[in-house]
């Protein structure tokens, strides 16, 4: 049995990974961004804050349009606290 064939399938194995790894990287890094600009800019929804009051809950301000949701999310479910239209004067 040759000793070349399993170093090579070794060395293949970890280059492979090291693209996935890479590629998982920067996907992570640029994904998100490219992606939103390629479907058309900005979206409607935006996260504006978070705060997390436990482990398992925590409040979001989103913004949808002209109108902010307050939601508080505690074990898988969610609830709408507050919801109001934003007015921008300037």
């Amino acid at each position: 049995m040759d000793t070349i064939d399993p170093l090579r399938f070794v060395l293949a194995s970890v280059f492979v990974l090291g693209l996935l790894g890479v590629f998982a990287i920067s996907l992570k890094k640029f994904g998100q961004k490219a992606l939103s600009t390629k479907l058309g800019g900005e979206g409607r929804i935006s996260v504006i804050e978070t705060r997390y009051i436990d482990a398992k809950n925590k409040i979001l301000l989103i913004r949808k349009d002209e109108k902010e949701f307050l939601l508080l999310i505690s074990e898988g479910k969610a609830s709408v606290l507050d919801s109001s239209t934003t007015s921008n004067n300037s």
